[in-house]
């Protein structure tokens, strides 16, 4: 299985299950995917009731094309596994797994969907947050390529593997380099999404871009965000340029002429082009087409 051009996920909004302010705006947000937290935003005393207006908003799910996803408690916490459950009969696109640690927890994850009859494009996200994960990563991945196994994206949570580890979170991110390109060689061996870590300083908006265009450099799909201010710069940092769509289409147009078929190299304005880079087009125009998609 090769990384496709799957549906966007630019810029993935956490929202607290509880604050019903944030999830009144929803509507009015170009975020590709909203995240509803049951985790760390949600205190033990309110886990309930965060679970079961949830339920309320799922039984009256607003239309269009942005996915909605809710991140659950550790199947290991005394909420998880309730959580999971109720979740499996949610209108919901897929569940967010916080504090993997193997490809079991997947597995595990997948099995309760599916003993309560959860549909099948129901997927499964998981959280690369704490050590034993990103030393099983790549296993952890590759259960992108069992259908079985749900499993769609992985997210980079940087604040928890930093607090686990004792890594320095610079603003530069430089001690993290290495793991962040872990995360993404080993996302796409497994054929799944691969979103870069939230930002903590949401005013900082310049920083906050450059960060998005660094991890958009570096092969991530988007970026999980938590505030809307946030959500235009990772939309735009993860989007085609028009640069690099004209060169796209350039390049498909040269290889549909007819003195180029079946041609496996040709030559574009001084430049040798190889089938592959009719592979990479054709996914970059099929990318920017789904985009435009989600605006309407």
């Amino acid at each position: 299985m090769s990384h496709s051009p799957s549906r966007p996920r630019r810029s993935a909004l956490f929202v607290p299950a509880t604050n019903e302010k944030a999830i009144a705006k929803l509507p009015q947000l170009a975020c590709d995917a909203v995240i509803f937290d049951l985790e760390d935003a949600v205190l033990p005393e309110h886990k309930a009731v965060a679970r079961d207006r949830l339920a309320g908003f799922f039984a009256e799910r607003p239309a269009g094309n942005r996915e909605f996803l809710v991140r659950i408690n550790s199947l290991a916490s005394p909420w998880g596994v309730e959580d999971l459950t109720a979740a499996s009969g949610w209108a919901i696109d897929g569940v967010l797994l916080p504090k993997i640690a193997t490809p079991r927890d997947i597995i595990e994850a997948g099995d309760v969907l599916d003993d309560n009859d959860a549909p099948d494009g129901v997927r499964l996200w998981a959280m690369i947050e704490t050590p034993r994960a990103l030393v099983n990563i790549a296993a952890i991945a590759e259960l992108g390529r069992d259908p079985a196994a749900r499993l769609a994206c992985l997210v980079a949570g940087l604040n928890d593997l930093a607090k686990d580890t004792g890594v320095m979170l610079t603003p530069d991110r430089r001690y993290l380099q290495a793991w962040l390109m872990q995360m993404v060689l080993a996302a796409r061996a497994g054929g799944v999404d691969m979103l870069d870590s939230v930002s903590n300083d949401f005013r900082d908006l310049d920083a906050f871009s450059s960060e998005c265009r660094e991890a958009a450099a570096m092969g991530f799909s988007g970026k999980t965000v938590i505030h809307p201010a946030q959500i235009g710069p990772a939309n735009e940092a993860f989007s085609p340029s028009p640069e690099a769509l004209a060169e796209a289409r350039a390049v498909v147009d040269a290889f549909a002429l007819p003195e180029n078929a079946g041609r496996s190299v040709i030559s574009l304005e001084g430049k040798m082009v190889e089938r592959l880079h009719l592979a990479q087009s054709e996914r970059l125009l099929a990318r920017a087409a789904m985009i435009e998609k989600l605006k309407n």
